[in-house]
């Protein structure tokens, strides 16, 4: 086995990988960027490395510091993890010449079928069913516009080496395709070094789903079940799971087996992923095969027990598979939440800045099966798991060089209902201050029916939020059961606040038992009863709620029981109340004795300022392109300007139509998050 493994990534992949090669007595080396210089990665490796500047395309992907890093630190194995160089078959040739175990797979395979537009041409010729699509090169846009007319659109542009959502654009007409094309072709040149696109037909009302598989240079190769991937926002993946809700036993099979067929038609090795649409029908059709790990790949070592990373290593090393397609075994089900660095009230624009706050809810693992093949624990709401895969910590910075995603938050449970309910209360558990995130989005994914049911397609985000998000508005039993515990803990801030003061021996008889809980346009009025073990807190309409807590003051995470039932709040301040964010719900919720809230409704509601006449930058970026002059007018939809940041390019657009008075901002220069872009008459 290897003594030291380099690994040539950054962020939670690097983590995650360094937590095996640990386990496995394996001496890690990291490599790093200024930006990284006091990553996560880079304290938990046994060494770091120096690489370059910010910039992953002067850093990260220059394959000649990777090789002088490895040289300069005598690594015997190199990780790549995904994206950056781990599926560059340069790299991987380059690693060979050196003598260097790559831990994935062969150059030969890489070539095959990490390139969307040969792997499409060699699954044809296996006689796998294909999406229709053009799988030569595209000069320009011209060329593009053809094209997309003689497939037909809607039609998906997309980078011919890409990955993550990077270089990918849905275009339902020809303007779009223009569009797209040009901005498939920057953002894929910035994040893979290879601008080359291709296109084929998006398929609407399609389930995306992928076959894990791991194969040995022995000739064996298993799948290790599928991954349901289709809850998406702009093509990059939100939430995925394990099994999938929707395949049976026999559409499993039939996938897995091609999956390793056409894996081992190319002589695969490592762990691999190929992806399937597959539609209402369970007909399913090839896409691609990523020649890499997986940024789902928890959710699959959660229902099989078998860690990934340790086997790819293995297989690197020239070990054979320990198992047999008969030795897989799925249990349970496994749920993963991405956790971005976005704005969610921005429509997902991506937030840089420090994290001031950073308390993942506590990694917890699942008992195994007992000899009765049933789950060992005594958890009311039977054995439940949570893992937390991430490369940041609390007081480090969200950098606009890198992707966005700095978590991967994970559940399992014996069924998919059980694991939902178990996110949900992890999603609230996950305290994240400092930066814009999508915490509240992702809970309301996980209360949505349509989600819950398991009725879903990739295109679920755009129907269901075709507006963006705007937050949850909670129903009015979840209102009454915020009221109920905010008015308990109110209740014990009083008291608090009474012993504080030093006003009365008796503090519990000073605070009164009427309050008034006005939140998401409601009024509650209620009255606390409060013992030893708790509150009981009794409505207008004289339904009463039992609380019991050990919230005290100050405290950020409330986690009570609101009649049996447990309830998470995370709690700020605010005068007269607090302010209370749950289940993608961001309230502020005033607790006020009858006569203060009497005259609090006679007070007038401040108003925002007007920025109709503004076009503010919505996020921290760099502005690429302004496509109007001052005097134009300007069309509603038309393009205005182009920001660029964590390697993606937002086109702007305007939102009416109007005239151009002032541009405020030009290419190159770097703004702030509601710095003013240009004036509108």
């Amino acid at each position: 086995m290897f003594k030291k493994l380099l690994i040539a990534n950054r962020g939670e992949i690097a983590c995650r990988v360094i937590k095996t090669a640990r386990k496995m007595g394996i001496a890690t080396v990291a490599v790093h960027s200024d930006a990284d210089k006091n990553a996560l990665h880079v304290r938990m490796a046994d060494e770091a490395v120096h690489i370059g500047p910010p910039p992953a395309s002067e850093s990260y992907i220059v394959i000649d510091k990777i090789m002088a890093a490895i040289r300069d630190t005598g690594a015997e194995a190199v990780h790549p993890g995904y994206g950056f160089l781990s599926e560059n078959m340069k790299f991987a040739e380059a690693l060979e010449k050196a003598g260097v175990a790559f831990v994935g797979p062969p150059a030969g395979a890489i070539e095959a079928m990490g390139d969307k537009i040969t792997s499409k041409k060699i699954a044809q010729e296996a006689g796998v069913s294909t999406v229709p699509g053009f799988m030569g090169l595209i000069e320009d846009a011209d060329e593009a516009v053809k094209i997309s007319n003689e497939i037909g659109y809607p039609v998906m542009i997309k980078a011919s080496a890409g990955g993550g959502g990077k270089g990918m654009r849905i275009a339902w007409n020809d303007q779009e395709t223009r569009e797209g094309f040009q901005a498939s072709k920057n953002e894929a040149k910035s994040s893979f070094g290879d601008d080359r696109i291709f296109i084929e037909k998006f398929v609407t009302q399609p389930r995306h789903i992928e076959i894990q598989v791991l194969a040995d240079a022995h000739g064996n190769c298993v799948y290790l079940g599928e991954r349901e991937c289709s809850i998406q926002r702009r093509n990059q993946k939100v939430i995925e799971e394990a099994p999938s809700p929707f395949l049976d036993a026999a559409t499993r099979k039939a996938m897995g087996e091609q999956a390793c067929a056409l894996a081992q038609a190319v002589g695969y090795t490592s762990a691999g992923t190929v992806e399937f649409i597959v539609d209402g029908e369970r007909n399913f059709y090839f896409l691609e095969m990523n020649t890499r790990l997986q940024v789902e790949h928890p959710v699959t070592e959660l229902i099989t027990g078998v860690d990934l990373v340790e086997q790819m290593i293995r297989v690197a090393a020239g070990e054979k598979l320990p198992f047999a397609q008969d030795d897989i075994k799925l249990s349970g089900w496994a749920m993963e939440s991405r956790l971005y660095a976005e704005d969610p009230y921005r429509n997902f624009l991506p937030s840089i800045g420090r994290l001031t706050r950073y308390r993942p809810p506590a990694e917890v693992q699942a008992g195994p099966l007992n000899d009765t093949g049933k789950w060992q624990g005594d958890a009311p709401h039977g054995p439940t798991a949570v893992r937390n895969d991430t490369g940041v910590y609390e007081g480090g910075e969200i950098s606009m060089y890198y992707d966005p995603m700095i978590a991967k938050l994970c559940t399992w449970a014996p069924d998919r209902a059980g694991s939902i309910e178990a996110m949900r209360v992890a999603l609230d558990s996950f305290e994240v201050e400092g930066i814009g995130h999508n915490l509240p989005f992702l809970s309301a994914v996980m209360d949505h029916e349509r989600f819950t049911s398991g009725n879903i397609t990739t295109a679920f985000i755009a129907e269901e939020y075709p507006e963006g998000f705007e937050g949850v508005t909670l129903g009015e039993d979840a209102l009454r059961r915020v009221a109920a515990a905010v008015a308990a803990m109110n209740r014990v801030a009083e008291i608090r606040r009474t012993r504080v003061s030093g006003r009365m021996d008796n503090h519990e008889r000073r605070v009164g038992a009427d309050w008034v809980v006005t939140l998401q346009g409601a009024e509650f009025p209620v009255t606390i009863a409060a013992d030893h073990d708790g509150s009981t807190v009794t409505f207008e309409d004289g339904h009463s709620m039992r609380v019991t807590s050990d919230w005290t003051p100050g405290d950020q995470l409330a986690q009570l029981m609101v009649e049996g039932a447990p309830l998470v709040l995370k709690v700020g301040k605010i005068p007269g109340g607090f302010r209370i964010r749950t289940r993608g719900a961001d309230l502020k919720v005033h607790v006020r004795s009858p006569r203060q809230a009497e005259l609090a409704r006679l007070m007038p509601e401040k108003l925002p300022p007007d920025t109709s006449k503004l076009l503010l930058c919505p996020m921290p970026g760099l502005i690429v392109k302004i496509d109007v002059a001052e005097g134009d007018e300007v069309q509603e939809g038309q393009a205005l300007c182009t920001v660029e940041a964590m390697k993606m390019e937002n086109i702007l657009r305007a939102e009416r139509k109007g005239v151009v008075a002032r541009i405020n901002a030009g290419p190159g220069d770097s703004l702030a998050v509601d710095e003013v872009i240009m004036e509108f008459e």
